[in-house]
């Protein structure tokens, strides 16, 4: 599995990673551990997966975490997590 994680503020793309794992977790266990590594990298807390982020994941397996779905203050409008490869 491959997901793409991008920093967006004022429509530019600021910072981006893509994280791989070909374990044999379970897709959710791989997606809340890929997502611990990139808030890692970009020294973030981990966001919070409210209702509509998850209703919005299992749409389209895209997902964007504003500043509702972070405790501390963010200095970007929002962080994109994006399945490219499963």
């Amino acid at each position: 599995m491959r997901i793409w994680f991008k920093i967006f503020k004022d429509n530019h793309l600021l910072r981006n990673t893509v994280v791989e794992d070909d374990s044999e977790d379970t897709r959710t266990h791989k997606i809340f551990h890929a997502l611990e590594q990139a808030c890692y990298e970009f020294d973030l807390g981990k966001p919070i997966w409210l209702d509509a982020t998850v209703a919005e994941f299992k749409r389209h397996d895209k997902a964007r975490f504003y500043q509702d779905n972070f405790v501390e203050q963010i200095d970007f409008d929002f962080l994109e997590i994006h399945v490219i490869e499963e």
